[in-house]
C-alpha cells in the first residue's frame, strides 16, 4: 500500500461525514477459473481503473464514462455507489450526498471483474470515507455477499494470483506465488455475455471420472503459475464448464481451441466470452509477432502481466 494523503474535514466517529471528503482508489481488473480453478482461482492483471469519490452535501452526482457508460445507472442504484452506502453502514456512518467520478475500461460482461472492480472500488472508498484503514478480510466478506461468488473480488481485493474457499469462518484466500515471466493476454470480443446466462448452461451434476481430472489440473495449474510455466498448457485443462458454454460463445471457443492447437495456454476468461492465454513473456512475444491464430480476427487483445490489488491513492485514514 502507498502512502496515502489525507483527506479534508474532521475524522468521522459514526453519523454523517463532513461534507467535502474525497478518496481516490485504484482497482483491477480480473480474470476468474483459469480453465481448471471453476469460482475459486483468481488472477488480477495489471489494468487498473481510477475511481474518485467525494462527500456532497445531497444527492447522488455521477460523471461516468467509457466502457458500458450509457448501460449504468446515475442514481444510488449503480454499484460502486451502492457498494460504498453498504460499506459506510456497516462502519456505522453515512453521507448526506456522494458524487462519483470514473472513466470505465474494463469491458462490462466479458468476463474481466468488471463487476468485481465496481464492488471492491466502492467498498474500499468506504472505509477510507469513514477514516479507516484497509482492511481486505471486511473488503472480501462484503464484496463476495454483493457479488455472489468470491473468485474475483478476492483477486481485486489481494492482487496476484488467488485461491478463495469457505472456511470455518466464511470466505479466506491464500495468496500464490506468481513466476516473475508469468504474462497474459486477452481477445476480448465485441458482444456481451451475462454471467448468470453463462451459468444456466452448466449441469446440475458431472461425472466423477472428469471431477478427478479437473482436481488434479487444479493442484497442477498452482505450480504452473508459481514457477514451472512449460506446464501452464496441460495445467489449463477444464472438464467442468467451458465445454458446456461453448454453444453461447463459439467464436470465443474457436478461438480458444486455435489457440490452444499452437500450444498456448488458452482459457476462457470467467464466464466469458474473452478469451485468456497465460504463459511466459518470451512465448506470448512470439505468439503476438506471429500473427497469433486465424480466428483472433475481430477480438481486441491485449497483452500484459499480473498485477497487484486495489488500493487507495487519494484520501484514507489519518
Amino acid at each position: 500500500m502507498t502512502a496515502s494523503r489525507p483527506v479534508t474535514g474532521p475524522r468521522p466517529r459514526g453519523g454523517t461525514l463532513a461534507v467535502g471528503r474525497e478518496v481516490v482508489v485504484e482497482v483491477p481488473a480480473t480474470s476468474a477459473n483459469l480453465g481448471p480453478g471453476f469460482d475459486c482461482f483468481g488472477l488480477a492483471l495489471d489494468w487498473r481503473e481510477r475511481v474518485t469519490l467525494r462527500t456532497e452535501p445531497s444527492g447522488f452526482h455521477l460523471a461516468v464514462s467509457g466502457e458500458g457508460a450509457d448501460q449504468v445507472p446515475r442514481d444510488e442504484t449503480h454499484l460502486i455507489i451502492r457498494s460504498t452506502l453498504l460499506g459506510l453502514a456497516d462502519l456505522g456512518v453515512s453521507a448526506s450526498g456522494l458524487r462519483l467520478d470514473c472513466h470505465n475500461t474494463i469491458p462490462h460482461g466479458r468476463g474481466l471483474g468488471s463487476s468485481s472492480a465496481a464492488i471492491v472500488a466502492g467498498l474500499l472508498a468506504a472505509r477510507a470515507l469513514a477514516g479507516r484503514e484497509p482492511d481486505p478480510a471486511w473488503t472480501l466478506r462484503h464484496a463476495t455477499a454483493i457479488e455472489g461468488h468470491p473468485d474475483n473480488v478476492a483477486a481485486a481485493v489481494y492482487g496476484g494470483f488467488v485461491l478463495a474457499y469457505e472456511g470455518r469462518e466464511g470466505v479466506a484466500v491464500v495468496e500464490g506465488r506468481v513466476a516473475s515471466d508469468l504474462a497474459v493476454a486477452t481477445f476480448t470480443p465485441g458482444q456481451a455475455m451475462a454471467t448468470k446466462a453463462a451459468r444456466a448452461l452448466l449441469p446440475a451434476r458431472v461425472q466423477h471420472v472428469d471431477a478427478a481430472a479437473n482436481s488434479a489440473r487444479a493442484a497442477l495449474l498452482v505450480e504452473a503459475i508459481a514457477g514451472r510455466t512449460d506446464l501452464l498448457w496441460e495445467a489449463t485443462r477444464d472438464w467442468l464448464h467451458q465445454e458446456y458454454r461453448k454453444p453461447a460463445m463459439p467464436k470465443s471457443a474457436e478461438l480458444m481451441t486455435q489457440l490452444r492447437g499452437a500450444g498456448l495456454a488458452a482459457v476462457i476468461s470467467g464466464a466469458g466470452p474473452t478469451v485468456l492465454v497465460l504463459g511466459d513473456s518470451t512465448d506470448l512475444a512470439a505468439a503476438e509477432a506471429a500473427g497469433w491464430v486465424p480466428a483472433a480476427q475481430g477480438f481486441v487483445v491485449r497483452r500484459g502481466g499480473v498485477g497487484p490489488g486495489a488500493r487507495v491513492t487519494v484520501g484514507g485514514a489519518e
